[in-house]
């Protein structure tokens, strides 16, 4: 049973680079939405007083969605400041008297994974873990034995419903929107199998390389940044059967039962990819086989989905920004009409930059000739505005809804799948920036029909 709402929030990195993009933004709204009235403590090691950090989170909002004026004032009156080292006693015992009368704290640890146990050590030897609940940033370990490991400490600290594995991907509003489609609507599910699916793909593609992080970025690699949990989490939203309810462990249940059907990968499975100028870049290590390019063919032993290849492909320094589902259904089991090579029929769901529900299709060309050409009726809702994930998803970790966030079995099981090819267990090939990724990847796709590259319109930039 979930403990009562949190009545303090604390946050570890306050000083870090997500605190300054993602946290201090969410906190406002939070604010403005009335839904934190309690205590927000940061804690960093970088000789910083209360007034440094408030004065840092002005310009995080400045930058990051505006300030607004009396949801910021109350924000500044509730902020707290701890400085100390993550490995040191005297910290918590600091943080211990700043929570005051606190009983269910919040402790965010927006930190490096390397230090995830020393706090979670010191907050339980403070007296800081009793009642709390901690939410933990991606990546959830680097293979399956250190994902087991850092579990087993959690474990030994908290309860399996008051730990919220994070991953904000989950709280975009295109990737509710793909769950709701789903499960709210009665026409997929008659086609929804292996009777009537060809194929499925997702494509990440980012237009941009590693935006200065080039020494995180060498330590973690495609697989582990976007592979293991958001392509993962998209893919299970599409394949998952329905949950029985809307209840957090009923749907985690249904996305443990996929996840456990994923056979394990092979090397003839992955194709990974660097694109050229990766080694240039600060922090890189000269000789890095890192990749920034990983495309996957995974094959799930259900009946729904015997035989349904299943294609993941996520890469830096891709031509456009998009990420965009491919669901290629079969052919009619006679042409009676001239078609070309390829699937006639798909539904295409496209999660960013804007927000598409396409069902394609063949319609008769005017004119005597029975000649079809494709067309694709839309559902189309561009997001302007709307929840930033990070404030849904610390808002409802507050509340202790955690039906957005990630259990223990689920992130082992997947990593159970990537287990076997992760590392160095492949070989990466360079590709040229703005390209699709190296060529090999397209034949690990052939006999589904390729790839679909998506195509976005893009602004052209300054100078060109």
């Amino acid at each position: 049973m979930a403990t009562a709402k949190s009545d303090a929030f604390v946050f570890f990195g306050a000083t870090g680079d997500l605190a300054y993009k993602q946290i201090f933004p969410a906190l406002q709204a939070l604010v403005k939405d009335g839904k934190l009235d309690m205590p927000v403590i940061g804690i960093a090691r970088s000789g910083w007083t209360v007034d440094d950090l408030r004065k840092r989170a002005e310009d995080s909002l400045k930058e990051h969605g505006g300030v607004d004026k009396a949801a910021f004032a109350k924000l500044s009156r509730q902020m707290q400041y701890i400085d100390g080292d993550y490995g040191d006693a005297q910290t918590f015992a600091r943080l211990r008297k700043a929570l005051g009368d606190a009983q269910h704290p919040l402790h965010y640890l927006a930190i490096p994974p390397s230090m995830f146990v020393p706090v979670v050590k010191g907050l339980a030897a403070s007296g800081c873990a009793q009642g709390a609940r901690v939410i933990v940033e991606k990546p959830f370990g680097r293979d399956l034995h250190s994902a087991q490991a850092l579990n087993r400490t959690l474990h030994r600290f908290f309860r399996e419903h008051d730990i919220f594995r994070i991953d904000h991907y989950l709280g975009k509003e295109p990737v509710q929107n793909l769950l709701y489609f789903r499960f709210a609507n009665s026409l997929l599910e008659p086609i929804w199998n292996r009777d009537h699916i060809a194929s499925m793909q997702i494509t990440m593609a980012e237009d941009f390389g590693v935006q200065g992080r080039g020494r995180f970025y060498d330590e973690v690699g495609a697989i582990r940044d976007v592979v293991q949990n958001h392509m993962f989490q998209v893919l299970a939203l599409l394949a998952m059967g329905p949950p029985a309810n809307r209840s957090a462990d009923a749907m985690r249940d249904e996305k443990l039962r996929l996840f456990r059907s994923m056979r394990p990968l092979k090397p003839e499975d992955i194709v990974r990819g660097q694109f050229d100028g990766y080694l240039k870049e600060p922090g890189v290590a000269k000789k890095s086989t890192v990749e920034t390019f990983a495309a996957l063919r995974i094959h799930m032993d259900t009946w729904r989905w015997a035989g349904v290849p299943f294609f993941i492909r996520a890469g830096k320094q891709l031509p456009v920004k998009c990420t965009e589902v491919l669901v290629r259904l079969k052919n009619p089991p006679q042409q009676v009409f001239d078609a070309p090579e390829g699937a006639v029929n798909h539904y295409r769901f496209r999660l960013n930059p804007d927000v598409i529900i396409s069902l394609g299709a063949r319609v008769k060309e005017p004119g005597e000739a029975m000649k079809g050409r494709p067309v694709e009726l839309v559902a189309h809702r561009h997001i302007r505005t709307g929840m930033m994930p990070y404030q849904r998803l610390l808002g409802d970790a507050i509340d202790g809804d955690s039906a957005l966030f990630t259990r223990d079995d689920c992130v082992e099981e997947a990593w159970r799948v990537l287990d076997p090819i992760i590392g160095d267990k492949v070989p990466v090939h360079k590709y040229k920036v703005g390209s699709w990724g190296p060529k090999e990847a397209d034949a690990l796709i052939a006999d589904a029909g390729g790839w679909n590259d998506p195509k976005v319109d893009v602004p052209a930039k300054a100078g060109k």
